[in-house]
């Protein structure tokens, strides 16, 4: 896994998100006067016959982009079954196969419109077609990488993939048997690295404890890096949880690769320069300066089954300092009014006038201190909390559908830096005097929350996160069901 792939050196991956230099809006430059092109008429597409073998050739290469095989195979020799795979495999790669009138409600990215048919026709009478299919494919290092390890777990499932493990006791260092000979395994099916599996000690006369498969340190470094790849505690011990994630098929992980090559299609042709990014998955916040990592943060998501967090994007337009808390009304409903007016009272609740609930600001509310304010359908937000302990676990779904960070004091800094009004000094002066203030966000930053189960890091390795809303496997089937005759 090692060799996935050789990133670049301007390129960095923080749980999903690879920021490259120059990804942001380009700088204007003086360009000759280009003569306004005449959009073509709506016909017949007539291709040379290079052009014709260079679609072929794409179409028979279209599964290295998560496509089945032959998935957009001609369906005739004719140049008009050709046009028409061609425009299928275009929209497929650009947007996704995924009609938006079949997305959930909560999947709140939509992938731009995208025109096959104008832009086939330019590039076949303007000689560009080449150019024009390089385009086709999201522009991100997160999506070429994933090419790669779609690449390496195809050729794992043709090489027969892994055997589950048995159920057994926990395996730790100095375990011996054939459960150690079937953890290493399977390890090194997933992870080449691993090393050769050691074996006890030849002792004469002791039969039954000389020459066993060893659990030993460097098979302990090699469960501890499996477990990083799999977001689980790298205790080098394998407990249930551990099992069930190795246990989870070959199969299975190609379709999470596909599902979020899939999502990749969503995003817009390019990323805003300056932009928070929060991996709802792996409950992982990042803020992007100039297309470069400059914050990363733990992150609570919302759990599923209810509270799930939207996938959006949007812009945080002002930070308000001290946030009163005003309740949904199911949640007052099902979890606070039955804790009794006592309990209200005590931890700073009031009645508004109009039936409502809020939280009065403070250290203890709901909120802690900080919220970041964006426009969305779903009434969700970034802020922070006081229960902190919620960070240290690595799986961190316990929200109602927003997203409490870690360290909200320093994401508010980060995106006021530079602001004249609100210094560091000052936002700390307005937190400490206790009044709720909206600070306004002079330059709003771009904010997405997106839904990254596999990605690939520096190191060539494939990273899956388990699918805690179930939407790689709704994708899928919703995918697959497109496609089925009514």
């Amino acid at each position: 896994m090692s060799q996935l792939l050789r990133m670049s050196a301007a390129g960095m991956v923080v749980a999903g998100f690879v920021a490259v230099a120059g990804q942001g809006p380009a700088m204007a430059q003086a360009q000759p006067p280009v003569a306004p092109r005449v959009a073509p008429v709506p016909g017949p597409i007539t291709l040379r016959p290079d052009q014709a073998d260079l679609l072929r050739a794409t179409l028979a290469a279209s599964d290295r982009h998560g496509f089945a095989p032959g998935e957009f195979a001609p369906r005739n020799d004719s140049e008009a079954a050709l046009v028409d795979a061609t425009l299928r495999y275009a929209k497929a790669v650009k947007v996704g196969r995924l009609d938006v009138a079949n997305f959930r409600e909560d999947w709140g990215l939509r992938p731009q419109p995208f025109d096959a048919r104008g832009g086939l026709t330019r590039a076949v009478l303007d000689n560009r077609l080449q150019e024009w299919l390089n385009s086709l494919p999201p522009p991100y290092p997160g999506y070429e990488t994933l090419q790669v390890g779609l690449a390496t777990y195809r050729g794992i499932q043709d090489r027969g993939g892994w055997r589950p493990l048995a159920e057994s006791a926990d395996l730790k260092v100095g375990a011996t048997g054939p459960a150690v000979e079937a953890l290493h395994a399977r390890l090194t099916a997933e992870d080449p690295s691993t090393p050769a599996l050691a074996r006890t000690p030849v002792v004469e006369g002791q039969p039954a404890t000389s020459n066993q498969p060893l659990f030993d340190e460097a098979l302990g470094d090699s469960v501890k890096r499996a477990q990083k790849r799999m977001g689980l505690e790298p205790s080098g011990t394998v407990g249930a949880a551990t099992r069930a994630a190795l246990n989870v098929p070959v199969e299975r992980r190609i379709d999470q690769i596909v599902a979020n090559m899939e999502r990749w299609r969503w995003l817009p042709s390019s990323l805003p320069a300056a932009r928070v990014q929060v991996n709802v998955a792996a409950g992982v916040l990042t803020l992007f300066k100039n297309d470069q990592p400059t914050l990363s943060m733990r992150a609570v998501t919302g759990k599923p089954n209810g509270g799930e967090t939207p996938l959006l994007s949007s812009e945080i337009h002002s930070v308000v300092l001290n946030p009163p808390w005003n309740v949904p009304a199911s949640i007052a409903s099902r979890e606070l009014y039955p804790k009794g007016r006592a309990y209200l009272a005590s931890a700073g609740f009031r009645i508004l006038p109009g039936g409502g609930l809020q939280q009065r600001p403070g250290p203890g509310s709901a909120l802690g201190l900080i919220k970041f304010d964006f426009q969305n359908p779903y009434a969700v937000y970034l802020h922070d909390t006081p229960s902190k302990g919620g960070f240290a676990r690595y799986t961190r779904l316990a929200s109602h559908g927003c997203v409490r960070l870690e360290k909200p004091l320093a994401l508010a800094r980060a995106i006021m830096e530079g602001d004249p009004t609100w210094t560091p000094e000052a936002i700390d002066e307005t937190i400490a005097g206790g009044k709720t203030t909206r600070a306004a966000v002079a330059d709003p930053v771009a904010v997405f929350l997106l839904y990254w189960t596999a990605y690939v890091t520096p190191d060539g390795q494939v990273n899956f996160r388990q699918d805690p809303y179930g939407w790689d496997t709704q994708l899928i089937q919703r995918i697959a069901a497109q496609g089925r005759p009514a």
